[in-house]
């Protein structure tokens, strides 16, 4: 279903993706890693929703239907490397530093921190561009509200 989006994401000289497909692309991230941990459970799928319809300004149903399709993707994706470099070429900066917080968001949603996800999120951070202090500082963001 996604096979010429992925083919357009993954060129070797990927073009700025407009806002609807970088949305998500981005929400696919956001699936990863709440995957990342072997599970995926409702909250973290309702925790997707909700940082997709505040970031996005989109309805409930509409966060959703982002959700699902971004599920669809992200298991269509190629390995969490080339995605993500992918991403950050074809992503804005401004984007990619805003979705960290979104993704520590998904990581902590369960309320406990784990080595595999923390592990992906360095590689994610590093992958898209963003320095690892930038990325604690993200999470520190993140843990303050909650």
């Amino acid at each position: 279903m996604f096979a010429d989006f992925l083919k357009r994401l993954t060129a070797p000289e990927p073009e700025t993706l407009p806002d609807a497909d970088a949305r998500l692309a981005l929400t696919a991230l956001l699936v990863r890693v709440a995957r990342s941990d072997g599970v995926y459970d409702e909250y973290e799928s309702t925790r997707i929703d909700r940082i997709v319809c505040t970031r996005y300004g989109l309805s409930p149903f509409e966060g959703a239907r982002l959700r699902a399709d971004a599920e669809q993707l992200e298991a269509e994706a190629p390995d969490t490397v080339r995605f993500t470099r992918a991403i950050k070429d074809a992503v804005r900066y401004e984007d990619r530093i805003a979705v960290i917080e979104s993704l520590w968001q998904v990581a902590l949603a369960d309320g406990a921190r784990d080595a595999q996800e923390d592990a992906l999120l360095r590689l994610v951070s590093n992958l898209l561009g963003i320095s690892d202090r930038d990325s604690a500082l993200a999470r520190q963001r993140v843990e303050r509200e909650t």
